[in-house]
């Protein structure tokens, strides 16, 4: 068995953290950003309802899961540049049967595709690519690479709206697929190094990845799933959310126009200032910040549904820097990729589920559904308040 020794590559750390936001960039918006904008007219042309396209969206996220931990183990020992290559041909694949599909099964197979390549593609595999260059000093490019990123759904929504009116839903995912290869594929083959240097390692020191130490990867896969679930929630409700609370459409539009900018900018005080502090007090904090906005929400109301939408943003910019960061400060990079994926595994079940299982809660409980939205945050946040600030590296 052997780990790659992480070593700075030759290339500059601002090249390879540039050329990777932009491949992740790309990866988020021709897959997981597609079903908002495409759905209604991928329905209408198949003859189906709009669920059973984002059923086999979430099929996606399901496959995703499964596959993340076999993928992790891989860029542990080989480094993540054939994985990121290999992400860009087979969400190009995906796509392209998506837009030859003409009924349900063949639309369920490119989403099925499309959910091995996000596997392959997205944060928990560019994570661990950073990983196994930088170990420990993975923190700051993790960040550097959501700051581009974060920006996807800015990209991949208009992008997607003005092809899809000007050349019709099936081209504009052929343009997607197009961009993979002569965008994506180039940069993840060309730019990014591989990890330079290999030793020898016994089978024992590898028998100890997995979900070892039990306790830690528990409550991390605790935490991951419960905010995720907040996050698939938030994606799919928010405006109906905020409406039934009393906003207007303007105010519920308005209001979750601001999540993206607000993730951005906590991103940006994650590099600047919290970069300073230990991932877990970074987590902590954006844990918080969900339950903050409910309790805002439910004292003014829907005035300050604007405040509502800021502080879940925010919290939600930061947890998705923690999900590649708090595992690297209390593991260490040994077993890295392998450890993300279990951990991401239920987070994705957890998104994938979610906004099913809100819509029914929100029909159920009306608004009083986002007192369970903030009960999960600080259920989450009590779990990580168990974590230690400091661990010995595995390695």
């Amino acid at each position: 068995m052997t780990e790659r020794i992480n070593a700075l590559p030759r290339r500059s750390r601002r090249a390879v953290v540039t050329a990777l936001g932009l491949t992740q960039t790309l990866a988020w918006a021709s897959s997981y950003y597609l079903p908002a904008i495409l759905a209604d007219p991928i329905g209408a042309s198949l003859s189906v309802p709009r669920t059973w396209v984002f059923a086999a969206f979430s099929m996606a996220l399901l496959i995703a899961a499964i596959a993340g931990p076999l993928v992790g183990r891989i860029i542990d020992r080989y480094g993540g540049r054939g994985i990121l290559v290999l992400s860009n041909v087979v969400l190009a694949g995906g796509l392209v049967v998506l837009a030859a599909s003409h009924g349900v099964v063949e639309l369920f197979v490119a989403w099925a595709i499309l959910g091995v390549g996000m596997a392959l593609g997205l944060y928990d595999a560019g994570f661990a690519a950073l990983t196994a260059l930088y170990g420990h000093n993975a923190r700051g490019p993790i960040t550097g690479i959501t700051l581009f990123a974060g920006f996807a759904s800015t990209v991949s929504w208009p992008v997607s709206t003005f092809l899809a009116g000007l050349l019709g839903w099936r081209e504009t995912v052929l343009v997607w697929a197009a961009l993979n290869i002569v965008l994506g594929l180039p940069l993840n083959r060309f730019v990014l190094p591989v990890p330079v240097r290999v030793m020898h390692r016994s089978a024992a020191v590898h028998s100890t990845i997995g979900w070892n130490p039990r306790r830690e990867m528990f409550l991390l896969a605790f935490v991951f799933a419960a905010v995720w679930f907040v996050t698939g929630a938030m994606a799919s409700q928010l405006p109906t959310l905020l409406e039934r609370a009393g906003a207007t459409t303007t105010q519920a539009v308005a209001a979750g126009a601001l999540v993206g900018p607000a993730q951005v900018a906590a991103r940006l005080a994650e590099f600047l200032a919290l970069r300073r502090v230990h991932p877990l007090v970074s987590a902590r904090i954006a844990a918080l910040l969900h339950p903050l906005g409910v309790i805002a929400f439910a004292i003014v109301g829907p005035t300050a549904a604007a405040a509502f939408a800021i502080l879940y943003g925010a919290g939600n910019g930061l947890l998705t820097i923690a999900r590649g960061t708090v595992p690297l400060a209390v593991f260490g990079p040994h077993g890295y990729g392998e450890r993300t994926g279990l951990l991401g595994a239920p987070a994705r079940a957890a998104q994938a589920f979610a906004p099913l299982l809100f819509g029914l809660l929100l029909d159920a409980m009306g608004t009083s559904v986002i007192f369970v939205s903030a009960a999960l945050c600080l259920a989450a946040l009590f779990a990580l308040l168990l974590l230690h600030a400091t661990r010995a590296d595995t390695c």
